[in-house]
């Protein structure tokens, strides 16, 4: 049971998420519904620690082994969707990921993946192009310039 309940003044959310870079490049994804990037991951599961979390959900999504380098940021994040214009509480831990023995590189600068009905685009992008693209969360655009080498609380409310 993923960790994650709807009330009529918003909804609460905690997630993992993937930091993966490659000589200068973030890994960001987008579907269908989202004008925006995002990062791989989702929701943590209930008594499911979050490094069990992150892998199992970069799994999901891109069908790859990884393992964790390092826990980055514990972001609390208020904000509204723009997509459905509900609020959110969401609690995100970002991990730093190690692909090396993955296929992920060889897919190309962008590729498809479809997860059930959804269609999930994924693209490299360089870390100057992060800083102007319409990316959530919004502390990634300058964060990725400077990855912290111990976890870092971020607070977020927009």
């Amino acid at each position: 049971m993923d960790i994650t309940f709807r009330e009529k003044e918003g909804t609460f959310n905690f997630r993992v998420c993937g930091i993966l870079i490659h000589e200068g490049k973030l890994l960001a994804m987008h579907d269908e519904k989202s004008p925006y990037y995002y990062l791989p991951g989702g929701r943590v599961q209930l008594h499911e620690p979050t490094e069990v979390s992150v892998i199992r959900e970069l799994e999901e999504e891109l069908g790859i082994k990884t393992k964790i380098i390092r826990p980055l940021w514990l972001d609390q994040n208020f904000f509204t969707e723009v997509v459905n214009g509900q609020r959110y509480h969401e609690i995100c831990v970002y991990y730093l990921i190690d692909f090396s023995e993955s296929d992920l590189l060889s897919r190309g600068k962008e590729f498809v993946i479809h997860e059930g009905h959804k269609t999930l685009v994924f693209e490299w992008l360089e870390f100057d192009r992060v800083k102007s693209e319409y990316l959530f969360p919004l502390f990634i655009k300058d964060a990725i310039f400077n990855i912290p080498e111990h976890l870092t609380l971020v607070t977020e409310i927009h």
